[in-house]
C-alpha cells in the first residue's frame, strides 16, 4: 500500500466519519467502521485518531468549517449587519438545511451523544460555542465594517441567532415545509435585528 500522508488521512478519516455517521449514527460508528469506510487499515486510523472522542471533535469541527465557509462564501458583510444576517441565514438555509438533512441530522446527533455519554460532555459544548463563534465574528465583521454600533453584544446577538436557527432547523427535519420556514427565517432575521439595536 502506498505510504498517504498524515494530513491526507486525517481528511480522508473525516469524510469517511461523516459519510459513515450520516449511515449508522454515532453509538454504531467505530474507528474500525471509519477505516473500513475510508479503505484504511484499522492501525492507520487509529494513528490519526487514537480515540473515537478526537474523531468525532474532528468531525464537529468540519461541519463547523462547512458552516463559516457557507457564510464567508455568501454573506457579504458591506451592507451592514441587518444585509449580513438576511444573506448569511439564506445561504445558510438553501445551502445546508434544505438541501442538507443528513447533516443536519448528523449534527444533532453528534450533541445528543455527546450529552448522554459520560466524559464527551465537553464535545456538545464546544460544538455550540464554536457555532456561536462563527456567526459572532462574522456579525462583528458586518457591523464594524459599515461603521454600526449595537446594544447587546456581538457573542450574545450570535448565540441567540443560533438558537433560532437551531429551532427552526429541528422543525423543518421533522416536517420540511418549506414556506413554514420561509416565515420563520424571517421572523428571526427581523428579532435579531431588533435584539441588535443597530
Amino acid at each position: 500500500m502506498p505510504y498517504v500522508e498524515a494530513s491526507v488521512r486525517r481528511r480522508q478519516f473525516i469524510a469517511a466519519a461523516r459519510t459513515a455517521l450520516a449511515a449508522h449514527g454515532v453509538a454504531k460508528t467505530s474507528v474500525r467502521v471509519v477505516a473500513a469506510e475510508a479503505g484504511a487499515p484499522l492501525a492507520t486510523m487509529q494513528y490519526v485518531f487514537p480515540s473515537k472522542e478526537k474523531l468525532l471533535r474532528a468531525v464537529i469541527e468540519s461541519v463547523v468549517d462547512d458552516i463559516a465557509q457557507v457564510l464567508a462564501e455568501s454573506a457579504v458583510t458591506e451592507g451592514g449587519l441587518a444585509s449580513a444576517i438576511r444573506q448569511g441565514l439564506d445561504a445558510y438555509w438553501g445551502r445546508l438545511v434544505r438541501n442538507g438533512r443528513e447533516l443536519q441530522l448528523l449534527q444533532y446527533e453528534l450533541t445528543m451523544y455527546a450529552l448522554r455519554t459520560a466524559g464527551h460532555e465537553d464535545l456538545a459544548r464546544h460544538q455550540y460555542e464554536r457555532y456561536a463563534a462563527v456567526v459572532a465574528d462574522w456579525c462583528r465583521r458586518a457591523a464594524e465594517g459599515a461603521g454600526e454600533t449595537v446594544v447587546v453584544s456581538f457573542d450574545h446577538l450570535a448565540r441567540m441567532i443560533v438558537a433560532g436557527v437551531d429551532g427552526l432547523t429541528l422543525q423543518y427535519v421533522c416536517d420540511p415545509d418549506d414556506a413554514r420556514a420561509r416565515e420563520g427565517l424571517e421572523s428571526l432575521m427581523k428579532m435579531a435585528k431588533g435584539l441588535a439595536g443597530v
